[in-house]
């Protein structure tokens, strides 16, 4: 039976192939995303060429919405040998949320902006202690 031993990446291939830039890949590995298989005699990192499936997942889980310790407890369950889709689903689903409450503030906030834009009016003279009686009108300073 031959054997072949795992092809070894330098970081600079592996920016080079993932598009990732050396710095975010060194970050990556301070935070315990991605593990060097071990160094050169030069003292070099060496990645196995599994390192570019998993900055693609990184990426991906960025892209997403999944922050960056989302993905490590992602990665973590995948290292013990665990599949992680159900984190994963339970992550997505907790985003979707998130965009909901977010969208319905957005729309709340539309609503107000276009309600002043309705009542705009062009004032040629305004009391001294507003800056625009169009956005102050209906506000109480908190101070």
């Amino acid at each position: 039976m031959l054997t072949q031993d795992k092809q070894q990446l330098l970081i600079g291939q592996v920016t080079e192939l993932s598009g990732i830039s050396i710095r975010t890949i060194r970050y990556y590995e301070s935070v315990g995303l991605i593990k060097p298989s071990g160094r050169t005699e030069g003292g070099f990192r060496q990645f196995s060429a599994d390192v570019l499936t998993r900055l693609a997942f990184i990426k991906r889980a960025q892209h997403l919405g999944l922050s960056l310790e989302e993905i490590r407890d992602i990665l973590q369950v995948y290292d013990h040998g665990q599949p992680p889709c159900v984190e994963i689903q339970d992550k997505l689903q907790e985003k979707v949320l998130q965009i909901d409450n977010q969208i319905e503030q957005l729309l709340t906030l539309r609503s107000e902006i276009t309600g002043l834009l309705s009542g705009w009016q062009s004032m040629e003279s305004q009391p001294q202690e507003t800056i625009c009686p169009i956005i102050q009108n209906n506000y109480r300073n908190p101070i």
